[in-house]
């Protein structure tokens, strides 16, 4: 019976990418010059991962290895490239319907996304958050939900790991890991493409690739997508918008080299860029009109001398959260044109758009040092520069001729993005052949991030342009966060017996963040006590932390095809300095005694434990799993929106306590071709200790008690896959899935927050091609009911705060929800 040995991973401290990069290649460049490898290698690997396939065997990388799906003792979800192909899933948001208590949020101008597992994320609002669910791609954790907004093609296969994954992950994976690993040189010329046509928003997506290898020695795999889609949304009749319908377009291209000069070294170099285009940050985001039931009016400028607004726009949106039709205005002619330069919205005359180049690239490279030790290097660098323009007040109209309608968007902001991530870990993994195996390693990331905006949060020139500059808006900011992390990691294995293994391991992270927060422009009309000065500078504001975060695993095998586990695991997320800081309240009142910290927020922690099974059964032709999970989270990060006051409030809640169960099986029935599977979750997530909101007409709101959001009782899905032959070189390949969910609550704000019921998600795919996969003609249906869910939902900004100007008290609210239903024509052909 073979054992799974552990192994563990060395990494050396850099200071700087370039170096890193240097130091990687010089490394590998001497260790490969002794001696030239075969492409025989390549061949080897192909043919065991084929064996390996037709034995039901799926090979994840949950501990920083190639390990089985069914002996590794971690709960995981492994998604496969043909999977995603078949159902046209090209965006994380997709994956939701097939892994339980995955819930994702794309869209928005400050994180850009949000990912949680088992009712734990972390906010989309702002982008000083680190996720709580870690996002890996191709062994780098990315620290930006921007990648979240950008598509995927070309997939090896997706992995969703739940619970607490901080010993092999790092600081950001207290709730989880979502792992996208993108295919590799094949070890033959090989060639392939898929073009598409979805009917319900007008748009077509085109991917190809071209794979082999350049030498004996030397493989290349090149990829790109392009994807474009001409009603992403559609607006309600009279929106003042000059784009009527909102689309976007996207661009991903990728080269992949694999180079192995000898039997003891390896390298392999990804380099992807991408390119999207949109009409807006918004996304899909409809609004409720609460418990009033009519549209309330944007409410600006109020006095508190005589507790009036001096301006109420009149909404113009209707009260219809179903139809999938969205009010999404340009902004008032009176606010649009002054922006603070240099601005990318300049010149746009208020019409929303986005804008957004990421650069990926990642160095790994693995060399034998004995037969019994491996040195593994992973180099990632990360490149993000986005901007978006939207008008945030998420309604408004003025009046035209002949009962038109003219823009009267409000509360407009064109924020700038950027990010540069280095990081470089080492890992030292061993294989004897005794009982005791190890994998220690090194972790070293710098990154800088920078949010620079001009915003309307008090929309003063609708009482008249900044007389000095004749900007529009109220204020310019810049936040700059660089943050340094270093952390040092080592596990160890021992089998106890031939049956017996006891895993477990230790990570140390120490991080450093500093911001500086500068506010260049405030509107002249602005500028008094209630403000910061024009050309604030706060000087340097300081966090730093360290953690240790222990994990030990007791796996039994009790025979080949049956394992139980035990765990132990701690999960640690660093805190920061909030972003969100606006020059009209918390700044400026963090400006009036030096003293920013309010401005902090602490770490999130997480313990806890799981006990599992993993068996096959029947030849390995059915397959059981079964989890029982119990975590607790310390300080967990929150941020929420108070509409009326306009202002951005960050906390820590006090505890919450998840405890649930995790099903996942499947079947390969004796029928030929025909394929079952299923995941079920059971959850239990609430705050188990004081958590105060402040939201309440009376003051704060305990949370205390309340389910968390993101959190259905129960959820899963059950998928059926048929291929049937047609003869000797043609298939009918049929396939279905269909989603459940009990439903949840969508924020954190109150104790009677909106919850969305309960809701089946249906997939289907029709198909006919070469069984080989040669060519294949599919229609494919996401979503086939054109069900609509909401996802998250907060406060409309500019909501009436007291019953003057004849206006009732603003009870408006945003939901954004997932999108409807997507018809695909597809093509497709590989040689």
């Amino acid at each position: 019976m073979n054992i799974m040995r552990a192994r563990i991973a060395s990494a050396s401290r850099s200071s700087g990418l370039r170096r890193a990069l240097m130091c990687g290649a010089a490394l590998g460049g001497l260790a490969a010059m002794p001696s030239a490898a075969l492409a025989q290698e390549q061949t080897d690997e192909a043919e065991a991962a084929a064996a390996l396939a037709n034995d039901n065997v799926i090979i994840v990388q949950a501990r920083r290895q190639n390990e089985t799906l069914q002996e590794v003792p971690v709960t995981v979800t492994a998604i496969g490239g043909d999977t995603l192909q078949k159902y046209n899933i090209d965006n994380v948001a997709d994956v939701t319907s097939r892994v339980p208590t995955l819930n994702v949020q794309v869209g928005g101008s400050g994180s850009g996304g949000q990912i949680s597992l088992r009712g734990v994320g972390s906010s989309n609002i702002s982008a000083a958050f680190d996720s709580a669910v870690a996002f890996d791609f191709d062994g780098v954790v990315a620290s930006s939900m921007r990648l979240v907004q950008s598509g995927f093609f070309d997939v090896e296969q997706i992995d969703v790991l739940r619970g607490p994954q901080s010993l092999y992950f790092g600081k950001s994976a207290t709730a989880g890991v979502l792992s996208i690993r993108s295919a590799n040189p094949t070890a033959t010329w090989e060639v392939g493409g898929t073009g598409s046509y979805e009917f319900e928003e007008k748009g077509y997506l085109v991917n190809g690739f071209i794979s082999g290898p350049i030498t004996d020695t030397l493989g290349i795999r090149i990829a790109a997508q392009y994807n474009k889609i001409d009603e992403f949304q559609k607006l309600q009749a009279n929106t003042p918008a000059v784009n009527q319908e909102r689309g976007l377009k996207e661009f991903i291209g990728r080269v992949t080299l694999a180079w192995q000069p000898s039997d003891r070294f390896s390298a392999n170099l990804k380099v992807q860029y991408t390119r999207n285009e949109n009409d807006g940050a918004i996304g899909t985001a409809e609004v409720n009109c609460g418990p009033n039931g009519r549209a309330d009016e944007i409410a600006l400028l109020f006095s508190p001398a005589t507790g009036r607004y001096g301006v109420a726009i009149p909404a113009g949106y209707d009260c219809n959260t179903r139809d999938q039709r969205y009010y999404l205005t340009d902004a008032a002619a009176t606010l649009a044109s002054g922006v603070p330069l240099p601005s990318k919205a300049a010149g746009r005359n208020g019409v929303p758009f986005g804008e957004s180049d990421i650069w990926f690239g990642r160095l790994q490279w693995e060399l034998d040092l004995s037969e019994q030790l491996k040195l593994t290097s992973v180099t990632g660098i990360l490149n993000v520069d986005a901007v978006d323009f939207d008008s945030y007040s998420y309604g408004g109209f003025f009046p035209g001729p002949n009962g038109t309608r003219l823009p009267g968007g409000a509360g407009s902001s064109d924020p700038i993005n950027k990010l540069e991530q280095y990081s470089q870990e080492l890992r030292l993994t061993s294989d004897f052949d005794g009982a005791i195996n190890f994998m220690l390693g090194a972790f070293y990331e710098d990154r800088t991030f920078t949010f620079d905006t001009a915003q309307q949060g008090v929309n003063i020139s609708f009482a008249g342009r900044d007389p000095v500059t004749g900007y529009t808006y109220d204020w310019d900011k810049t936040h700059l966060t660089k943050t340094e992390a270093l952390s040092f990691f080592g596990s160890l294995t021992f089998d106890i017996t031939e049956q017996l293994q006891l895993s477990g391991g230790l990570r140390y992270t120490d991080e450093k963040k500093v911001q500086t927060i500068s506010v260049p422009y405030v509107h002249t009309f602005l500028q008094g006590p209630n403000f910061v000065r024009p050309g604030f500078f706060s000087g340097p504001i300081n966090f730093t932390d360290d953690n240790f975060s222990p994990e030990i695993t007791l796996r039994y095998q009790a025979t080949d095809d049956l394992n139980f586990f035990a765990s132990y695991k701690t999960g640690y997320k660093s805190g920061g300095i909030d972003n969100s800081a606006l020059p009209s309240n918390s700044l400026s009142q963090a400006a009036l005694t030096g003293d920013f910290s309010s401005l902090i927020f602490k770490s999130e922690k997480a313990k806890g434990g799981e006990v599992g099974m993993k068996s096959q059964w029947a030849g390995r032709s059915f397959t059981l799993n079964a989890t029982a999970f119990y975590y607790v989270f310390d300080d967990l990060q929150v941020q929420n929106f108070n509409a009326t006051t306009i202002q951005f409030v960050t906390s820590n809640a006090g505890q919450l306590t998840t405890k649930g169960i995790d099903l996942e099986t499947s079947w390969r029935t004796p029928v030929e071709g025909l394929r079952f599977s299923g995941n079920l979750s059971y959850l239990d997530a609430q705050y188990t200790a004081p958590f105060l909101q402040p939201g309440g007409a009376g003051g704060p709101i305990d949370l205390d008690g309340r389910r968390a959001s993101q959190s259905p009782e129960w959820s899963g899905n059950i998928a059926a896959d048929w291929e049937i032959p047609l003869g000797d070189s043609l298939a009918l390949f049929l396939s279905g899935n269909a989603a459940y969910n009990s439903g949840y609550i969508t924020d954190e704000a109150t104790l009677n927050d909106y919850k969305q019921p309960s809701f089946w998600l249906l997939d289907a795919n029709i198909g006919i091609g070469h069984p080989d996969g040669k060519w294949r003609l599919s229609l494919v249906a996401q979503n086939l009911t054109d069900e609509i869910f909401t996802i998250t939902t907060g406060g409309r900004p500019f909501l009436a705060g007291t019953n003057n100007n004849g206006l009732p008290i603003g009870d408006d609210f945003i939901m954004t929800q997932n999108r409807g239903r997507q018809i695909f024509a597809q093509a497709s052909f590989r040689f």
